[in-house]
């Protein structure tokens, strides 16, 4: 699909469900839970953006 590979593609989806767990954290009254999702996805982003920054063949250029 669109030449991604798998590890690219798993890195998209991370980041997608990662930014989708952050929208809890917009409305006020948050709660410990809440807390506890945003660091969830935050480690989600960080992944994610991890895989899809690495994923090359060869040397960098």
């Amino acid at each position: 699909m669109l030449g991604l590979t798998q590890r690219s593609l798993i890195g998209i989806v991370l980041m997608v469900v990662g930014t989708a767990a952050f929208y809890p954290t917009l409305f006020p009254g948050a709660t410990r839970t809440v807390d506890l999702i945003a660091i969830v996805a935050a480690a989600l982003l960080t992944l994610g953006t991890y895989l899809v920054g690495t994923d090359m063949d060869g040397r960098p250029v």
